[in-house]
């Protein structure tokens, strides 16, 4: 399967996008990428996966850090870190 080719309209569509989805562009231009978008399936597929990349973003909320781990379980892992290198690490 060969990847869609973009227009040149296409590339001018992709450097207002950011400005598009936040509402700073003036109503013609909204018109022209919405125009665009109408008819352009692989600028479509990029507009909505944008889309849920920015709602994705927008939810998340960092939790805290956990906690050292304690000294048996960093063992356990320095062990298995060991095993895998085939070496001691000091």
């Amino acid at each position: 399967m060969t990847p869609p080719e973009h227009t040149g309209e296409c590339k001018e569509i992709f450097a207002l996008l950011s400005d598009y989805l936040n509402l700073d562009l003036p109503p013609d231009a909204c018109r022209m990428i919405d125009s665009h978008l109408a008819g352009c399936p692989p600028c479509i597929e990029f507009v909505e996966s944008l889309r849920k990349t920015i709602a994705l973003c927008h939810g998340y909320r960092p939790g805290e850090l956990p906690g050292p781990i304690a000294g048996e379980a960093r063992q356990k892992l320095l062990e298995a870190y060991r095993t895998a290198l085939g070496r001691k690490i000091d």
